[in-house]
């Protein structure tokens, strides 16, 4: 049996769930969230609690049971709470900028790159900061990993965007390996 997938999801207050089918629609304080659970993964609504169980002991389905429950537990996380990631822009002329539902960062490149924001995700502008935030946490995820992939931090300076607890191990440059050069080594 699956640690994750046999616990149940205990509804938070404030909240109300709706099982259709397959479908699990979860309404919160921040907003609504829906999503199809695999048909392997049976639903139920017992009180207070959902309880999410598979039919046999396939191997896909033991692997998909501990994940659908975690959907379904991250939907009521995200409507009461919410989610946020936090990006580090470093370099010198580095910025970002909005401009109505795009997120302009200026990069180092030749022009400025133009990020359309989805919808349902909000994000605000720090001095060299982003946070992203939103009540979906796949879409926050998504959102931070195309933004950071946009100029991910290079390892001799750490210029580039990276996630604010994310460590960037930097390398030598060629001044440090270079350092024994000229000593008459290897030289008549």
């Amino acid at each position: 049996m699956s640690r994750i997938g046999k616990m149940p999801v205990i509804v938070p207050q404030g909240t109300k769930f709706e099982i259709k089918g397959n479908v699990v629609e979860v309404t919160g304080p921040l907003g609504k969230l829906k999503t199809e659970i695999h048909p392997a993964i049976k639903v139920s609504g017992e009180g207070s609690n959902i309880v999410l169980s598979r039919e046999n002991d396939d191997k896909v389905n033991r692997s998909l049971h501990g994940m659908m429950r975690s959907m379904v537990n991250n939907m009521f996380i995200g409507v009461t709470k919410g989610f946020e990631k936090k990006l580090a822009i470093n370099g010198l002329g580095f910025r970002a900028e909005a401009k109505g539902r795009d997120l302009i960062l200026y990069l180092g490149f030749s022009h400025p790159v133009d990020f359309p924001i989805p919808e349902g995700i909000n994000i605000t502008i720090g001095k060299q900061e982003l946070t992203i935030s939103g009540i979906d946490k796949q879409l926050v995820g998504e959102t931070s990993a195309r933004i950071r992939k946009l100029k991910k931090p290079e390892p001799y300076k750490g210029k580039g965007i990276r996630y604010i607890d994310e460590v960037v191990k930097k390398k030598a440059g060629k001044a440090a390996i270079s350092a024994g050069f000229g000593t008459g080594a290897g030289t008549k």
